[in-house]
């Protein structure tokens, strides 16, 4: 037997797993990489946060990746080269966090890398009904790992595909076993460039959970601070707080067909698109808008398309509360508006839970990760719908 599978075994059957999850999301900020300390599997797994940081990536690497984000025409070529250069980078980010925070790559058991995601395309969205639900993300796991000689889970999405699902929202699992609890329905929202959001039910019925995407998150307000103001995100919400929400074009925006889809659902900025929101805003009667009331306009438009669909979930009749993670935590507009339109819950940061919120993705492939190599399949266990399954392609370094 292969040393590599000799080593894996031994992983799976240790009482604690080191594992390093990365996530790089579609607002393409940074990797962001938590190494964690797991025990258990399933509902009794338990989370230990040991380090955790956002390696930012540079101008130049960020406008490689847009040559071919979510767009339906791309240089094929170069989509192959970059599924190698997106491995190789995220590996130096490894390793370099590793050096300087003096921990030999023998002490990490496991990275679960979720990639890039480039296009995500489930039927919904692509509108061919003879074809089947898709996604893809780069940054294959065969170069990380012989990059940093740890052994790598990655392409998490594939497997939910094959399942039946759409290939996201992903956090469910780890919600589900982490974060569940009596005493209230809970939803956990997270705002990135897409929001989502899994309802976790006091009752703890597996098949009343499911995850599903609201819209747009940060996508649309991130593309309109670059174009608009030059910077990358708005800090804060302090532009959107310096404009004026147009209420005519709010309701156009809002009228889409994507926002009265039942649950699950999931989408992504090749449906929410800058031309998808330039069309509408040139609909404003009086001309363009200013820069500063297209960013109130947009950042109340993820506020309003959230709360509504977490308005549209019954629950069990137990205290609702949300719990907030990714960047749109941080924007102070953006939380207003919620906590104005949802008075009667209870809101606050995933931080509350144990987890920083700009860290719960990374921790939460690392859950699927643990479950890859030490989970128990349950035959007759669905969540969201579907039956357990065991996320994640292996890849050995030798």
């Amino acid at each position: 037997m292969l040393p590599d599978i000799l080593q894996l075994a031994h992983i799976a059957q240790k009482s604690s797993r080191t594992i390093i999850g990365l996530m790089s999301g579609t607002s393409l900020d940074g990797l962001d990489m938590a190494i964690c300390a797991l025990r258990n599997n399933g509902k009794d797994t338990e989370v230990k946060l040991l380090y955790f940081e956002t390696a930012s990536y540079d101008d130049a690497f960020k406008a490689e990746i847009r040559k071919v984000f979510a767009q339906k025409q791309v240089d094929f070529q170069f989509l192959a080269i970059l599924n190698v250069l997106i491995a190789e980078k995220h590996a130096l980010f490894v390793n370099t966090m590793l050096l300087r925070l003096g921990i030999h790559p023998q002490e990490i058991d496991l990275i679960a890398s979720h990639g890039q995601t480039l296009l995500h395309a489930p039927r919904s969205q692509h509108q061919q009904d003879h074809y089947p639900n898709a996604t893809l993300q780069m940054g294959d796991g065969d170069h990380i790992a012989r990059r940093t000689g740890i052994i790598t889970i990655s392409d998490f999405r594939q497997k939910h595909l094959a399942g039946g699902g759409e290939g996201a929202p992903l956090a469910l699992y780890g919600d589900y076993f982490l974060f569940s609890s009596p005493d209230e329905d809970r939803f956990l929202l997270n705002i990135g460039g897409i929001g989502n959001f899994t309802y976790l039910p006091a009752n703890g019925h597996a098949s009343d959970v499911f995850a599903t995407d609201t819209g747009p998150g940060n996508t649309l307000m991130d593309a309109y601070a670059r174009r608009l103001f030059e910077v990358d995100y708005d800090a804060g919400g302090a532009q959107a707080a310096a404009g004026v929400v147009d209420q005519g074009l709010l309701e156009i925006f809002k009228s889409d067909p994507f926002f009265q889809l039942p649950f699950p659902k999931t989408t992504g900025p090749e449906q929410f698109s800058t031309a998808w929101a330039d069309a509408i805003f040139a609909q404003h009667p009086k001309g363009q808008l200013n820069p500063f009331n297209q960013m109130a306009t947009l950042n109340r438009l993820s506020a309003e398309t959230i709360a509504d669909a977490l308005k549209r979930v019954q629950g069990t009749g137990a205290p609702k509360a949300l719990y907030l993670s990714g960047g749109g935590n941080g924007n102070a507009t953006l939380v207003r508006h919620l906590k104005q339109l949802l008075p009667d819950w209870k809101i606050k940061s995933i931080y509350d839970l144990g987890i920083p919120a700009d860290a719960k993705e990374a921790v939460l492939f690392a859950v699927l990760a643990n479950e890859a190599v030490a989970g128990k399949p349950e035959p007759d266990f669905k969540l969201g719908g579907l039956p357990y399954l065991s996320m994640g392609k292996i890849s050995l370094p030798n």
